[in-house]
């Protein structure tokens, strides 16, 4: 079982950007010129790696190796992505794997290219990318080549000599278990449980009993064994259930108009442990949102296109607007889920705004309101 930090540290170390790992300070999916930059480096890892992983590390700096940290990312549905641009995709994985001197919301970003042994090429365009595109890494760079350029079999002794130094053991697995509970959440309800005497699972939230039903706000999940983070959120509800076998996290989001909210199910997360030492992640979206009245949308609509207006000429917000600014994000996201097709972009668009906004929790809804619509695209797209 591979220790995903000590994997991460193990790349960093071997040297630099390389024909199998590229690194990132951060990946913007929310632009056709995001998207298309990261399937490129897919598409270039991928062929120039056919026989072994290959890996992209989000989060550190270019220049100096700098663990800087990005975002939480939980987008399971990111190898969908892949699929809409990539004749011949391979399998990705996305983790986010904590390192111990970054904020409990920062992590770094792991992607895993598994072998494919065919050549990835482009389906359609996107971006400045033509339609039949391949691209193949030359040292650091990802290149465009020919359909017959020849695939590099040369990495995979180095690769596994990577991932073999990078095993798990029981004394990573105790620190982990240990820092988790006493020092990273020591002021929350925190716990942990041991599946298949091999998998531990350390969990911690504000925890808060309704009608008999235990709940979890401030949620922060993590794969001991792995150094993966599997969840984290600061506004969202969360419950949890597990038995000798499996545990699942089934996650609720706020949403309402005028103050009016309820929790909505977005989606359940179960991981079932195998007696083999091997785990399964399955995720299904459960989210139904919430259906108003059009004419009282086009109101909110117009308001909310006022309010970014506002914040664009400098103007100063009444206090009443200030509130209003909070709610944006997710108020854009359910005029967007009620037929106003221009609200994703127009909030996608006030990106900037929002993140220079002082009140910091403005860009945390942001955010969030971004990841669910994320999950409901790729659910929804191949």
């Amino acid at each position: 079982m591979i220790n995903k930090r000590l994997l991460i540290k193990n790349l960093l170390a071997h040297n630099d950007e390389s024909s199998f790992y590229d690194k990132k300070r951060q990946l913007n999916l929310h632009s056709k010129e995001g998207k298309g930059k990261f399937a490129k480096h897919i598409c270039a890892l991928s062929n120039s790696n056919p026989s072994n992983n290959s890996y992209i590390v989000v989060g550190v700096e270019d220049k100096d190796n700098e663990i800087r940290g990005t975002d939480f990312y939980d987008d399971s549905r990111i190898q969908n992505l892949v699929n809409a641009y990539l004749y011949n995709p391979p399998k990705i994985q996305y983790e986010n794997v904590p390192f111990p001197k970054l904020p409990k919301h920062k992590v770094v970003g792991l992607v895993t290219i598994r072998p494919n042994n065919k050549i990835s090429s482009f389906k359609k365009p996107v971006h400045n990318i033509p339609y039949g595109a391949i691209f193949m890494r030359v040292g650091s760079n990802s290149t465009p080549v020919d359909r017959d350029a020849e695939m590099n079999y040369e990495n995979t002794a180095t690769v596994i000599d990577i991932e073999n130094s990078s095993h798990n053991s029981i004394a990573l697995s105790l620190e982990g278990v240990i820092d988790f509970l006493n020092n990273h959440h020591k002021n929350m309800t925190s716990d942990y449980k041991v599946f298949k005497e091999l998998f531990i699972v350390c969990w911690a939230g504000n925890k808060k009993v309704v009608k008999g039903k235990t709940y979890y706000s401030r949620v922060d999940i993590e794969l001991i064994n792995e150094q993966i983070k599997l969840f984290y959120s600061t506004l969202d509800e969360v419950q949890i259930e597990y038995d000798d076998n499996m545990f699942s996290i089934t996650e609720y989001v706020s949403l309402g108009l005028n103050d009016k909210t309820s929790y909505y199910p977005l989606e359940k997360i179960s991981i079932n442990f195998h007696d083999n030492g091997y785990y399964k992640i399955n995720s299904t979206l459960l989210f139904d949102p919430p259906q108003y009245n059009r004419r009282m949308m086009h109101h909110i609509y117009n308001a909310n296109l006022a309010l970014i207006a506002k914040l664009k000429k400098g103007l100063p917000l009444l206090e009443r607007e200030d509130k209003d600014l909070n709610n944006l994000p997710h108020t854009l996201m359910i005029c967007y889920l009620n037929g106003f097709n221009e609200a994703k972009r127009k909030l996608i668009e006030a990106k900037p705004l929002l993140k220079n906004y002082p009140d910091k929790s403005v860009y945390i809804s942001f955010k969030e309101a971004m990841r669910v619509l994320r999950k409901m695209k790729y659910n929804s797209t191949t």
